[in-house]
């Protein structure tokens, strides 16, 4: 594609769709009393100074999964085990908003960690007609109070009870009466133990989704987590391969009966990343025409990698080989993600790291992949409709975070260690590193 000549790093309007929220301790306060709030999910402080979350009886036990942004690289391997260990940003919206302004970046989607990526911790509760009150209250905090605290900053996205449908439809129409467009979805459901995606269980979900135009965010690892060969295997080949464990989940979702039914039914897949993509399409083109004689699929006025482009966008944050092959992606599928605060994530830095990898595409592709596409994906109409244009560029942004003198220096802090000998840390030592702190955890709550 011939260069773009026009367009400077500081113009580009940058959204990241898929960023997480490590949930603060006061999250339930302003929008429960009396037994709701004294049963919501609790951060609580064991004797140490080590903070937990707890909900009916469970415990989960990290208070920000891999959040290390803001540390020295030498700690990225550190899990935090107190709120005191993260970056103000994890967890509050106005340093947040400072931290996405020194970061270049205009909007974000944030996905959820004590709650994990799919509301897991509402799914696993026993009193589900609780969890179902909960997980509404989470619902209105994460619109009233992290989305609107800065009107479209925020891409508000709700979690859904999909354990029970009626309860998920009558949610997704209230969520889209107060101002929601996306939901997020388990990839695989059944790893909740519910029926797969191609049951009739979901029709009515399907139906509801369409109604409402929402858009559908899956988010790596829910349902499908990637694979580590062997406890002994160094955790960075686990790391090199995790975006193409998204494959197996997109290739379900791309035999979805609803695909055909819904013509403008939208999934995005967070922190997949998309070289692989035209491989996929290709494949699943091959696998259709090779073998549709006696697999009986769907695929008759449209081929598989046509329906991939009408339904699926895809996130990336370093793919440059992604980038050069953009056509056969689809330009009009692509967002970008910054993943704030874990430690894939490019901060304090994204947009100097974006513009190397797009400065020499022409300036309406580069419109289009780091705001226009999620705009169109998410209906995020929201983020010009409160704030102008040239308030929202990499330029604007970082002026703003220069006049309040945000702080991006590494900062050291605690947390469990995978590894104290001097060799390559394995799946087996981070696997064993969250084994041992749950297990901590554990006791000491039963005592």
């Amino acid at each position: 594609m011939p260069g773009s000549i026009a367009m400077h790093m500081n113009d580009m309007v940058v959204i990241s769709t898929d960023d997480h929220i490590c949930e603060p301790p006061n999250l339930f306060d302003n929008q429960l009393s009396g037994d709701l709030l004294a049963t919501a999910p609790k951060l609580r402080t064991d004797p140490r100074g080590k903070n937990y979350w707890e909900y009916q009886g469970r415990l989960k036990a990290s208070v920000g999964l891999n959040a290390v942004v803001g540390r020295p690289f030498e700690e990225y391997g550190m899990e935090p085990t107190s709120l005191d260990q993260l970056r103000e940003g994890c967890y509050d919206v106005h340093a947040r908003i400072d931290d996405m302004d020194v970061n270049g970046i205009a909007a974000s989607m944030c996905f959820g960690n004590s709650i994990a990526f799919d509301g897991r911790t509402f799914h696993e509760a026993p009193d589900k007609a609780l969890a179902l009150r909960h997980m509404q209250a989470y619902n209105d905090w994460h619109y009233e109070e992290w989305c609107m605290a800065y009107p479209g900053r925020f891409i508000p996205l709700g979690v859904l009870p999909t354990w029970d449908p009626g309860a998920t439809v009558a949610e997704i129409h209230r969520l889209a009466r107060k101002g929601f467009r996306v939901v997020m979805m388990n990839e695989n459901p059944t790893a909740q133990g519910l029926p797969s995606i191609h049951n009739d269980y979901w029709d009515p979900v399907y139906r509801a989704i369409a109604e409402t135009d929402m858009s559908i965010a899956l988010h790596i690892g829910s349902g499908n987590p990637a694979p580590h060969a062997s406890a002994e295997t160094p955790i960075e080949a686990w790391i090199a391969t995790m975006p193409l464990s998204v494959a197996q989940g997109v290739a379900d979702w791309l035999q979805l009966d609803e695909l055909h039914r819904y013509p403008d039914l939208r999934i995005i897949v967070a922190e997949g990343s998309i070289g692989w993509v035209p491989y996929l399409m290709e494949r699943a083109d091959f696998s259709n025409w090779r073998h549709k004689a006696w697999t009986k699929s769907r695929f008759d006025a449209l081929k598989p990698s046509e329906l991939m482009k009408r339904h699926f966008c895809h996130c990336f944050l370093w793919d440059p080989y992604g980038l050069k092959n953009l056509d056969a992606v689809g330009l009009d599928n692509v967002t970008y993600e910054v993943d704030y605060p874990h430690s894939d994530a490019l901060w304090p830095d994204a947009a100097e790291m974006l513009w190397h990898q797009v400065k020499d595409l022409p300036e309406d592709v580069i419109d289009r992949i780091t705001h226009g596409n999620a705009i169109r994906w998410l209906r995020h109409d929201a983020l010009f409709a409160h704030n102008r244009r040239e308030d929202m560029t990499v330029g604007a942004c970082h002026a703003r975070a220069r006049a309040k003198g945000v702080d991006t220096a590494p900062k050291a802090s605690g947390g469990a260690v995978p590894l104290t000998e001097d060799r390559p840390v394995t799946s087996g030592d981070v696997m064993q590193m969250f084994s041992a702190h749950a297990e901590r955890r554990a006791r000491e709550a039963a005592l």
